[in-house]
């Protein structure tokens, strides 16, 4: 990953293939943004112009590239938008606002995707607050992001170098922040902590489904776990039929990689509070004997996403040594079609005792979670939230970039609708209508795992619920729509996965610790 620095070094001067400024969308045009007074004052003050001229406006995603000022030792300038100009910047309004963190956030992404090849770029945006020094690192670390395990000769996996295409940026410093700051050097390495992980994630995500098993996936978490001081279990297909856990034995029966429930246990010593993170594991979706039509199974490795952000949120609270209990249950598993793959009309008994009677086998997500959130449910944390790939419908409802949010507490959904807001991530509340809840109506089991056709993401939702303990406070987030990127890049976020929710469940660890969530 991108190696990051903090420098009070003056771009003139500062050894780098490119420095990073920022412009933003101006009343009257293009503005060069707080960070970039040297190299404007090298243009004469007229870099605005300058800029203007080469077509730049200062909208968000837009790069300009120019060759740098006659006494620079870096060769180019790479101006990246930042969009719209704060109200308040330069005296308009009397105070000063300052940029929006996910629109720094953003620019450095951009600029770090651009750089790749690059040994070094200074990155010479606005730097005013700890809180701006944590963005601009994310972004960059983000936007740097590349997977490519998978191309080149076999013996280049790994070492880092480019294969079919540039290495990520190398090092990246930041102009402007303080390397003896206790809240800059913090930033940065809370920004290092949580977006390896988040990167983790994204591999996992993008790595394919013969080498991403359940067994697979287990034994990775089992390698964290031990190099992060985390307590890890993992229950096999044995364990499973003694515990009963027939929602996700009914999932993974189809398949030869059988499945798995993991257990990850984080625990501060001065922790007052505990939070339980349920993630579904489906590590390929062929929608079982219910298979999915031709052009919807080319992405479906994807559908362990929600245990990806997981995995990722636990060990990143550990790494940040969050004052907070955190336990991860990831439940894993492979949806084939067999001889022995669930069918529909068939009913399984889950983990909690209750029947449901499987009408669709590519409603699975819903099963494999009820298990693990009733298994979570018996340490009676005091708040669970779930994370999944979970429903098409949440995709038509909310689009490509925005997940739902649903809970049996409102006070508890807002809560983590702003706190996915607070660090960048689009999410929306949505409602779990009662109404909905008769479609699911059995006449054979207790429930079953499909109900009416329209608010199909909400009928999910309200399923998930039947599975979390009395009393138990909890949300569910689907992820189905930003999970997995299938058009180009933006901003920080890559082509492939994505690693949605991971900076959403790491921030409710820490409003959880501080004692700011409930």
């Amino acid at each position: 990953m991108t190696a990051l620095t903090l420098s009070t070094a003056a771009a003139p001067g500062l050894r780098a293939d490119a420095i990073v400024i920022g412009v933003a969308k101006g009343a009257q045009g293009p503005v060069v943004a707080p960070g970039a007074e040297a190299v404007d004052k090298a243009y004469d003050g007229k870099l605005a112009g300058v800029l203007e001229t080469l077509g730049a406006s200062g909208a968000e995603g837009e790069l300009t590239k120019l060759p740098a000022p006659a006494g620079f030792k870096a060769p180019l300038v790479v101006a990246v938008g930042l969009g719209a100009q704060p109200a308040g910047k330069d005296g308009e309004d009397g105070e000063d606002v300052g940029y929006d963190a996910e629109a720094l956030r953003r620019a450095a992404g951009v600029a770090a995707r651009a750089l790749a090849g690059s040994k070094k770029a200074a990155f010479a945006l606005p730097v005013d607050s700890p809180g701006a020094v944590g963005a601009i690192s994310e972004g960059i670390l983000l936007g740097a992001y590349s997977f490519d395990t998978y191309k080149g000769n076999a013996q280049d996996a790994g070492n880092g170098k480019a294969k079919n295409g540039k290495a990520p940026l190398a090092e990246a410093a930041l102009l402007g922040g303080k390397p003896r700051d206790a809240a800059h050097k913090g930033a940065v390495a809370r920004a290092v902590a949580v977006c390896e992980e988040l990167n983790r994630a994204r591999d996992l995500i993008n790595m394919p489904p013969n080498d991403l098993t359940p067994a697979a996936f287990a034994g990775i978490a089992q390698a964290a776990a031990k190099e992060h001081g985390i307590k890890v279990q993992v229950l096999d297909d044995k364990a499973l039929v003694k515990g009963g856990y027939g929602g996700i034995l009914g999932v993974g029966g189809g398949s030869a990689a059988a499945p798995r429930l993991v257990k990850l246990s984080y625990t501060h010593p001065k922790a007052e509070k505990h939070l339980a993170f349920v993630g579904k594991g489906i590590t390929y979706d062929s929608g079982g004997i219910s298979l999915k039509p031709a052009g919807h199974n080319e992405t479906m490795k994807c559908d362990m996403s929600g245990a990806a952000a997981v995995f990722a949120a636990v060990v990143a609270a550990a790494r940040l040594g969050l004052e907070v209990s955190v336990t991860g249950w990831l439940a894993l598993a492979e949806n084939m079609p067999s001889g022995s793959a669930v069918r529909p009309g068939d009913v399984l008994r889950m983990h909690s005792g209750k029947t449901v009677e499987v009408l669709n086998t590519d409603a699975e997500g819903r099963l494999v979670l009820a298990d693990a959130l009733w298994a979570a449910s018996q340490e009676n944390p005091d708040a669970i939230v779930d994370v999944a790939t979970l429903t098409g419908a949440m995709m038509l409802a909310l689009g490509s970039r925005t997940f739902g949010v649903m809970a049996n507490d409102d006070a508890f959904r807002s809560a983590v609708h702003e706190a996915a807001e607070e660090v960048g991530e689009p999410a929306w509340p949505m409602p779990l209508p009662e109404h909905l809840r008769k479609g699911m109506e059995s006449s054979v089991a207790d429930i079953a795992n499909m109900g009416e056709r329209m608010g199909g993401g909400l009928v999910a939702g309200l399923f998930l619920r039947e599975f979390v303990g009395e009393g138990i406070t909890w949300a569910h987030l689907d992820i189905a729509g930003p999970a997995f990127n299938e058009g180009g890049p933006f901003g920080y976020t890559p082509k492939g996965g994505t690693g949605s929710a991971v900076r959403t469940l790491v921030r409710l660890a820490e409003l959880t610790a501080a004692g700011d969530l409930g």
